[in-house]
């Protein structure tokens, strides 16, 4: 039951961080496209955040370290793929 919130809970943080960073980038997408954003912007965020020593341990410093994460994700996407 616990994994199941946490799951809903990630897919939510997730849909709200690329949402974000979409408004933030101004990229459009549907809301498929913002929760894998967001997601995969988490993993990013979070990983080059742990090299320069931060961790995020709020949901609020987690969402901004998500939406920074996906808004590297989109300007990588941009530069490779358009």
């Amino acid at each position: 039951m616990v994994f199941g919130v946490g799951l809903i809970w990630g897919i939510v943080m997730g849909g709200l961080s690329g949402f974000l960073a979409g408004k933030v980038m101004k990229e459009k997408g549907g809301i498929i496209k913002n929760i894998l954003l967001g997601i995969l912007g988490g993993i990013v965020g979070g990983f080059l955040f742990h090299l320069i020593g931060f961790q995020a341990t709020t949901i609020f410093s987690s969402l901004i370290v998500s939406v920074i994460g996906a808004c590297i994700c989109i300007w990588l996407g941009r530069k490779f793929f358009k």
